[in-house]
């Protein structure tokens, strides 16, 4: 029984010795934990920090320690404001790119003296040898020449031409436009592109990529055409249309160009030309328009007929429009309603006979009016509107006399020819 006795409280020693020695290894680590972060801190207050913040356009540094303490960062807006009264305007640039990898700026600075005078003397001396040579009024005479040529001009179109004999194909490549007016009066600019037809048949049509923000478009694009005998390349013509993207209604045309292509030889390989945008050839008479209406004061509907329409105009000189009718309401000046017809190809007298029923929101016409636009349907691009026609209160002529006679006569029909203006 002596030897389990004594074995038994060898065991029940061994957890305190375990505890104590724990004890001791714990606080060893707390401590030298502790030594290190006060060494790490003590080292972190000597050294600058390798990295900062730099802002463009004051200057200013900001290191991580000082984000906290506004008393500093104020103090060196002082400084600095000081420093920039007395540095030139071109200084600031110029002290960037000579700090040093810590951020800091060399003690020595050397100054320029002479060319400020040069620079600031030098067009002031000019200025008044323009102003003795030349007169006001030659001056006013140049400034009307000036603004007259580029209300006239409308930049310059380049591309090339040339007929692949080998695969029977007229090949087209548009190169640039210079020099285009600005069709955006707030950004001064254009986001130009060109559409291309092969006249007269009007079967070959392309276009061109937007290019944003520019009035010297670079497209470099090239079209080829397969299928057109050269025989047949003297009758055929170019049409180059000019125009700038809109993104919230139609987009604008600049101009256009017409390249008939009769007397140019294309045999002896490509040929370069050029030619200036000229404006848009838009012929003085739109047609006319054969719209019947009838105001319903019991049920406030407006009943719409598009009857007929006449003496349509051709579209760009390609051939016969496919004409239809887009009837849009507006009330107060704002479109609350839109309808439109079926198209009719190929023909300048139309037969639409299609109806529409508008609900008018509010009691009478007053704040009522009515907007028909014709328009050519183009499969290949944005279609292009032929002529407009208003009617309502503000309207004047004969769109003027057939409103009143709707809102005074309810519930009859009355039907009118009217002339379309241009789109």
């Amino acid at each position: 029984m002596a030897p389990i006795a004594d074995s038994r409280q060898q065991f029940d020693e061994i957890p305190t010795v375990v505890g104590i020695f724990s004890a001791f290894g714990l606080v060893f680590s707390v401590s030298l934990f502790a030594w290190i972060c006060c060494q790490r801190k003590s080292s972190k207050s000597n050294k600058t920090p390798p990295y900062k913040f730099v802002h463009v356009l004051k200057g200013v540094d900001i290191y991580p320690e000082n984000l906290n303490s506004k008393k500093k960062f104020g103090a060196d807006d002082k400084s600095e404001a000081k420093n920039k009264s007395a540095m030139p305007k071109n200084s600031l640039h110029l002290d960037l790119e000579k700090r040093d990898l810590n951020g800091n700026f060399p003690k020595t600075t050397t100054k320029m003296q002479g060319f400020p005078d040069l620079e600031n003397s030098s067009p002031k001396h000019f200025a008044e040898r323009k102003k003795d040579s030349v007169s006001p009024d030659s001056l006013k005479s140049i400034a009307s020449l000036s603004s007259e040529d580029k209300q006239d001009k409308l930049g310059t179109l380049f591309f090339s031409l040339e007929y692949n004999f080998e695969k029977k194909a007229f090949v087209v490549n548009i190169k640039e436009a210079r020099g285009l007016p600005a069709m955006d009066e707030q950004s001064m600019t254009s986001d130009p592109y060109i559409k291309m037809t092969i006249l007269p048949e009007k079967k070959h049509k392309v276009k061109t990529r937007v290019l944003r923000k520019t009035l010297d478009p670079a497209f470099d694009e090239t079209f080829t055409f397969y299928g057109i005998p050269y025989s047949q390349i003297q009758d055929l013509t170019l049409h180059f249309m000019v125009l700038s993207f809109d993104r919230f209604s139609r987009d604008d045309v600049i101009g256009e160009v017409l390249i008939p292509l009769a007397g140019i030889e294309l045999s002896e390989g490509r040929l370069l030309m050029d030619r200036e945008i000229i404006k848009r050839n838009k012929s003085s008479g739109r047609g006319e328009l054969l719209v019947s209406l009838c105001y319903q004061s019991t049920t406030n509907t407006l009943t719409v007929v598009v009857l007929k329409a006449r003496h349509l105009p051709k579209s760009d000189v390609s051939g016969l429009s496919d004409p239809y009718v887009k009837v849009n309401l507006y009330h107060a000046k704002k479109r609350i309603s839109k309808k439109k017809t079926h198209v009719k190809k190929c023909t300048p007298n139309a037969v639409f006979n299609e109806l529409f029923v508008f609900d008018i929101p509010c009691e009478g016409l007053d704040d009522i009016s009515i907007e028909f636009l014709v328009l050519d349907s183009d499969r290949g691009s944005r279609n292009e509107v032929i002529g407009r026609l208003t009617l309502g209160s503000s309207a004047e002529g004969t769109s003027g006399e057939h409103w009143k006679e709707i809102c005074e006569y309810p519930r009859r029909q009355i039907a009118k020819w009217h002339m379309l203006c241009d789109g």
